[in-house]
């Protein structure tokens, strides 16, 4: 099952996603966070979490850095913050 998936995945990275500008918010890209989560929570909860990421992926999120977590969560990853975004971030507060 998982490779079913994710060969249907990178079919469309390959054949689909270069008809379209880019337009994902977040990086790693979406399909790229499916595949990594497939990868390292298995199918079911992998794909949970993919199908999770695509619709968080919206025009009226700022999106930024989200990796795959290590443990299964559908909520985006807020532990790992670029640097510049944790210091933009601490000026808001102040």
């Amino acid at each position: 099952m998982k490779n079913i998936i994710l060969l249907s995945i990178k079919g469309y990275q390959k054949g689909i996603s270069p008809l379209f500008p880019p337009s994902c918010r977040y990086y790693p890209t979406c399909s790229h966070y499916a595949v990594d989560a497939i990868e390292k929570h298995r199918a079911a909860k992998g794909s949970l979490m993919g199908a999770a990421r695509i619709m968080r992926c919206h025009p009226f999120v700022k999106g930024g850095y989200d990796p795959v977590p290590s443990t299964f969560s559908l909520k985006r990853n807020n532990r790992h913050k670029i640097k510049g975004e944790e210091q933009s971030n601490d000026s808001k507060s102040n």
